[in-house]
């Protein structure tokens, strides 16, 4: 659809502040209906474009997503690049709006005060992490260039109706080998500490290897409800070694506590209704090491995405039906305390 800069302004009620569903370096983004479309709600990001970098952003992310198609990454549905009411350039991505926040707001409760307190249970987890690494894999296969995304994490981890997982923000995306000895400072940022790949520090291309790597600590994170900055974290240890010293046998330390609580809940319940304790640590065991392989220090040291991929699928398959034979639904995505 072609949209206009006053339609946008209808939209989100002149962008208005209370619209604001996200935030980053290079614009914002507010939730809007678009009245001219049966009143179809979008998520629109408006580009800052005082921030250096923010119009090869917008570049990038139009030739990515003009060129891809899968059901874990977000859809967009249009652009506007025009002049605003005071005669500055004005650009803006409109995407399907997707109502269920953002993984990093389940990880970490950062939900408004008068919502209800929400919580992932295992499998819902297992199957995010399922949908972002099929995303992952796709793009890394993408002809006739593979694509790198450059800044995986979870608040750019999407979840829909359903809760199924859409990657977003390609802002910093490009294809492999893509040449880009004009695109300034745009071209030197490499994700967001944390989640970058250590190879980048030290002034690296980029790779599928650091893609590879930020899916592992998302994935550390998303089991262990720990974020790889937080400030328990020195420079001596992060995430990936706070979890691999845990394993196996302290694994039920370091686990997310709403993921602890689900396993010792079915433990105290002896019936048949509750899949076993041992069953559900073993899997947390293997997703995590899955997880602590991925963000291998050295880049020759990463599974292929697909490979991870299949391991996870395995484990959820095998969890599933374990919840068949104890009578629990397979599809679990998430809870309501």
């Amino acid at each position: 659809m072609r949209v206009s800069y006053g339609e946008l302004v209808r939209a989100t009620n002149g962008f208005a502040s209370e619209n604001i569903i996200g935030a980053g370096s290079f614009g914002s983004v507010y939730k809007g209906i678009m009245i001219s479309t049966d009143q179809q709600e979008v998520a629109v990001k408006v580009l800052n474009l005082t921030q250096h970098g923010t119009s090869q952003s917008f570049i990038a992310e139009c030739e990515t997503l003009k060129s891809v198609r899968h059901r874990n990454l977000v859809k967009l549905l249009t652009v506007c690049s025009s002049i605003g009411h005071q005669g500055h350039e004005f650009k803006a991505l409109v995407y399907k709006f997707l109502p269920n926040g953002n993984l990093d707001q389940w990880l970490h409760q950062n939900f408004h005060e008068d919502e209800e307190p929400k919580v992932l249970d295992l499998i819902s987890r297992l199957q995010i992490a399922i949908d972002v690494a099929s995303s992952l894999e796709y793009l890394h296969q993408h002809k006739p260039l593979p694509i790198v995304h450059c800044d995986l994490k979870p608040s750019n981890v999407l979840l829909d109706t359903d809760m199924v997982a859409h990657v977003s923000d390609f802002s910093l995306a490009r294809f492999l080998h893509q040449d880009l000895q004009q695109s300034g400072s745009w071209a030197s940022m490499r994700g967001t500490i944390g989640y970058a790949a250590p190879e980048y520090g030290l002034g690296n291309e980029v790779s599928i290897q650091g893609d590879v790597y930020s899916y592992g600590i998302l994935l550390l994170e998303t089991f262990t409800g720990k974020r790889p900055t937080d400030s328990e974290f020195v420079q001596a240890l992060g995430l990936r070694k706070y979890v691999e010293m845990a394993l196996p046998e302290r694994v039920a330390n370091i686990i997310d506590q709403n993921l602890l609580q689900e396993v010792e809940d079915c433990e105290a319940r002896s019936t048949t209704s509750c899949s076993n304790e041992d069953i559900k640590i073993s899997c947390i065991i293997s997703i995590l090491r899955i997880g602590t392989s991925c963000s291998a220090e050295m880049p020759t040291d990463r599974p292929w995405i697909g490979d991870a991929l299949k391991e996870l699928e395995s484990i959820r398959d095998k969890l599933r039906k374990d919840f068949l034979q104890e009578g629990l639904p397979r599809h679990s995505r998430a809870q309501e305390h």
